[in-house]
């Protein structure tokens, strides 16, 4: 039991860590926003940042438990593909069909870093770097395109 609890001691600390480096850290449009539970207005629609099994990943996830509604939703996102790689990069895997850790169904944009752990320490930095950098830029592609899913 006692490993369980520092696992959990040690994931909390990270996300404290890394909220206090990201909160001065302003969204694309100029607001102060909560990157750990980023907000984006839109019922079924996150930015999450989460981990397993050494890899981090940093995604929009679209969550509507009506298949044909996220599919349809996913289907508009990739209508704005060219502009999502001219903010964010090439480096973002598009599934149409995910099963999450929660075995629901969703669809999403992810990138992910391998070989990182959050219960080392010295992996933190490589990890915060690539939330961070990854959440700013999803942040800037949903400010310009959410109209497009609202």
């Amino acid at each position: 039991m006692e490993t369980k609890q520092l696992a959990a001691n040690t994931r909390q600390h990270f996300w404290t860590s890394f909220g206090q480096y990201m909160h001065p850290v302003p969204s694309s449009s100029g607001e102060k926003i909560n990157w750990i539970n980023y907000k984006t207005g839109v019922k079924f629609i996150k930015l999450v940042m989460q981990w397993s099994d050494g890899k981090a990943t940093a995604a929009l996830e679209l969550s509507n438990p009506e298949t044909t509604i996220r599919q349809a939703q996913f289907d508009q996102l990739l209508t704005f593909k060219k502009q999502f790689q001219q903010i964010c990069g090439n480096d973002w895997l598009w599934e149409k069909e995910y099963v999450g850790s929660q075995k629901n169904n969703s669809s999403r944009i992810a990138a992910s870093i391998e070989n990182v752990y959050l219960l080392k320490q010295d992996d933190w930095p490589a990890i915060i770097t690539f939330f961070k950098e990854r959440m700013i830029l999803l942040d800037q592609f949903w400010n310009d395109y959410q109209f497009a899913l609202q």
